[in-house]
């Protein structure tokens, strides 16, 4: 039961048919940089939010999910095809969801850039956040 002092934020795929919320707190935000999120989103990097169980569900269909390498397994709508998670036995107590999918994605603020050394020469950030 979520208490009237936990915030609920929403998101969505792109049709709406899959959706979801995080409640409370997310254990971080931060952009990443690797190859297999770059691949899987067709974006330079992409920005996740890791959100602890049992702080999250799916609210509209569930996602369709695959496993993209042994312990990884990322999911979308099986409608328009969005990405909408990733899950990874490394954070057997967390869901990463794309921050670009929230309903106000200016709502949360990256704090980090992940696998940094696998950034794309061309992307030129002007941010003083650590790249680990």
């Amino acid at each position: 039961m979520v208490s009237r002092t936990q915030t609920v934020v929403l998101g969505r795929c792109l049709c709406g048919a899959c959706s979801f919320e995080l409640i409370g707190k997310h254990n971080w935000v931060g952009h990443c940089h690797c190859k297999s999120c770059r691949k899987a989103t067709s974006s330079p990097f992409t920005t996740w939010i890791g959100q602890e169980n049992g702080f999250w569900s799916f609210t509209g269909n569930k996602p369709v999910h695959y496993q993209s390498s042994p312990g990884n397994v990322r999911g979308f709508c099986g409608t328009c095809g969005s990405p909408m998670f990733y899950k990874s036995s490394r954070y057997p107590n967390e869901m990463h969801f794309y921050a670009a999918l929230l309903d106000d994605p200016d709502g949360v603020e990256p704090s980090v850039h992940s696998h940094a050394a696998e950034m794309l020469a061309w992307v030129h950030l002007a941010d003083d956040l650590p790249r680990e």
